[in-house]
């Protein structure tokens, strides 16, 4: 079996930790997943923003080719996900973020 992603991975070792995440449009934010599962190389995650966007839902979802990971959004008065961006690197964040 291929190796799973570093991405997500990471994420999955630091949650329910808060984890500082990168997108490839060079925004960051700090997100607390309440669960990430990998089914065999395909993840998926869901949580919220801590620092911004709070009302909002997060997801974490594998590409369709398992090369990239992607995070999308759901706002209280939306009904369905939009697509927020790749995510490029992630750290675990500190406490006080």
């Amino acid at each position: 079996m291929p190796d799973l992603h570093p991405i997500a991975k990471q994420i999955h070792n630091v949650q329910p930790r808060p984890v500082r995440i990168e997108l490839d449009t060079g925004e960051t934010g700090v997100f607390e997943f309440s669960s990430t599962e990998f089914f065999q190389r395909e993840f998926r995650g869901e949580g919220v923003r801590t620092d911004a966007d709070r009302d909002a839902d997060f997801r974490l979802i594998s590409s369709e080719d398992y090369e990239r990971i992607l995070l999308g959004r759901s706002g209280p008065d939306e009904d369905s996900w939009s697509m927020v961006g790749e995510i490029v690197s992630v750290e675990r964040a500190q406490e006080t973020d």
